[in-house]
């Protein structure tokens, strides 16, 4: 009995695991578009790139932690996010070269997240408007019985 208990576990446990590494996978595809989304958009070379994306990753890491802190208040959020893109501002300034730039990069990096958002209510109203229907099955062809 204790042995058919601990099956069920392993097995529920496996389709847990399997889940969640789904999910980690398109967050990693996800993070890679958008950092070739923000390279092209802000023609970063390779020495630039070298130097941009830890202070972006910290950047939005911030911007998260805001977003996890302020769930309920989006007012708050709102200011808090403006707080931390001015404090970075600075940063992106020194890496970037000039103002136009870093404001090119605010722009690209809201652009991205629209595009993700339209995408995904795109992909839900498809969904949506045509169910998943069940694959219909062929029927087998029989050979003919020769008489």
């Amino acid at each position: 009995m204790k042995k058919i208990y601990f099956l069920l576990l392993l097995l529920t446990l496996q389709s847990y695991f399997c889940a969640a590494q789904k999910s980690d996978s398109s967050q990693n595809k996800v993070e890679a578009i958008k950092m070739a989304y923000i390279t092209r958009e802000l023609d970063l070379s390779p020495e630039d790139a070298q130097k941009f994306w830890p202070v972006y990753n910290n950047y939005t890491n911030e911007l998260k932690q805001a977003r996890l802190k302020y769930q309920n208040d989006e007012v708050g959020f709102e200011e808090k996010a403006v707080e931390i893109k001015k404090r970075y501002q600075g940063n992106f300034k020194k890496i970037l070269n000039n103002d136009g730039r870093v404001n090119k990069l605010y722009t690209a990096d809201k652009g991205f997240n629209n595009m993700l958002r339209n995408n995904l209510q795109n992909r839900q109203r498809i969904k949506k408007n045509f169910p998943q229907q069940q694959p219909q099955r062929q029927p087998i062809n029989k050979k003919p019985r020769q008489q």
